[in-house]
């Protein structure tokens, strides 16, 4: 590993530094002190994209003609870190710029890309992706949206659900089943619409944090023209796997309350009348989470030290989300343990640490099933890093229509 710059990624360093010092302390991209209604929030992370776009910002990595800079990797990674020193708003683009905008510059027509991706890159446009489905779990292959040919279009019937970011976003890229008579990872047709089409309807759901950023999306005779047609016909899986590769890469850490904030809460609380800190059992778990939180930065690390080479890092993501996520929620719970009878509190202007703790404990169950969950992680990291066997999986060849569903 090698934690130092080159002298040209020190120098990009030192420009993203200054543009951010320049327009990230602006007041209408600061969050308010107060309550911040949901249309505030993305009108100011619009701001805040634009901004961003306007001067060669947005998208580094994306080709200049679709609104991007042309950036090495390496420089990606640089501007994530010195983005991320600054509470911007970047949530609501995540799922486009870091998952369907590559899948669409893969598969889509240079004509479609030069007209669509710029309005992503700039935040007029936001997309989502539509793969989840309530009958599928974790098995993506698994799911039972229809398309159907009717001359140049298609025909969409079916249900999607989790889908974070439907109710608010402008266009969504889509898998759907077009042939039940092959087995399941073969009979799948990947497309991109208009989430204003016809026939579209979206619910979202209440989470038990009281927010509502996933969707159910209900499809009614949805046309979509088969110039929106992303791979061939049959080839969605394929597809498919492109967008999750890219999500690997766009979920990867688990963002939130950490060691640093529970130290200082530690300090803060006490316990039989004693400052928390002095506690044994406090400074052990504390300790766990230190030597967590310092093995995702060596293995983040690693990442770094591959793209600065030029590589493609391995599975480390991975490891980084099962890792992050699960201590983000462990950090959640014991916070809420310390504040005692303030941990039950809501209301971040009340909340001790306004309502972080709070805030990570509600969240990271999502965080734990986004981008795939606990135990497909724990299957691609024995699968692809130990080579342990591969779970037995007994529809494999079987056709998807011949596979038992159970009572529908």
């Amino acid at each position: 590993m090698d934690f130092h710059d080159t002298k040209e990624e020190a120098e990009f360093r030192a420009e993203a530094r200054a543009f951010l010092e320049q327009y990230a302390t602006r007041d209408d991209i600061r969050p308010p002190q107060g309550p911040e209604t949901h249309e505030a929030f993305l009108a100011r992370a619009k701001r805040w994209q634009h901004i961003k776009y306007d001067h060669g910002w947005a998208c580094l990595h994306w080709p200049q003609a679709y609104g991007g800079r042309g950036a090495t990797p390496i420089q990606r990674v640089i501007w994530a870190e010195e983005e991320g020193k600054y509470n911007v708003p970047t949530q609501p683009f995540a799922i486009g710029q870091g998952m369907c905008g590559p899948t669409m510059m893969a598969y889509a027509t240079e004509a479609q890309n030069q007209e669509l991706m710029p309005l992503m890159a700039s935040g007029e446009d936001i997309w989502c992706q539509l793969f989840s489905e309530p009958a599928g779990g974790s098995d993506l292959a698994n799911l039972q949206t229809r398309a159907e040919r009717d001359g140049d279009d298609w025909v969409i019937n079916g249900q999607k659900i989790w889908t974070s970011g439907a109710h608010y976003s402008d266009w969504g890229i889509l898998v759907t089943r077009t042939d039940p008579t092959v087995p399941k990872h073969k009979g799948l047709t990947f497309f991109f619409l208009d989430m204003r089409s016809p026939g579209v309807e979206i619910k979202p759901i209440k989470q038990i944090s009281g927010r509502s950023n996933f969707n159910e999306v209900f499809f009614t005779d949805v046309r979509i023209p088969d110039a929106q047609r992303l791979g061939e016909v049959g080839d969605g899986w394929k597809v498919s796997i492109t967008t999750l590769m890219n999500e690997r890469l766009a979920v990867g850490d688990a963002s939130g309350a950490d060691v640093a904030d529970m130290l200082a809460l530690a300090r803060q609380a006490d316990i039989d009348g004693e400052p928390a800190i002095q506690n044994a059992a406090v400074r052990a778990k504390i300790a766990d989470w230190y030597c967590q939180w310092s093995g995702l930065k060596y293995t983040k690390a690693r990442v770094i030290s591959a793209l600065s080479r030029g590589e493609t890092p391995g599975p480390e993501n991975s490891i980084t989300k099962i890792v992050s996520a699960s201590k983000l929620q462990e950090i959640g719970s014991f916070g809420l343990d310390l504040m005692e009878m303030g941990g039950i509190m809501t209301g971040p202007e009340q909340m001790p640490f306004e309502g972080l703790f709070y805030e990570a404990y509600m969240w990271a169950p999502g965080i734990r099933v986004a981008g795939g969950t606990d135990e497909i992680l724990r299957n691609i990291i024995a699968e692809r890093v130990l080579g342990l066997p591969q779970d037995i999986r007994v529809d494999k060849d079987v056709p998807y229509n011949q596979v038992p569903q159970g009572n529908r």
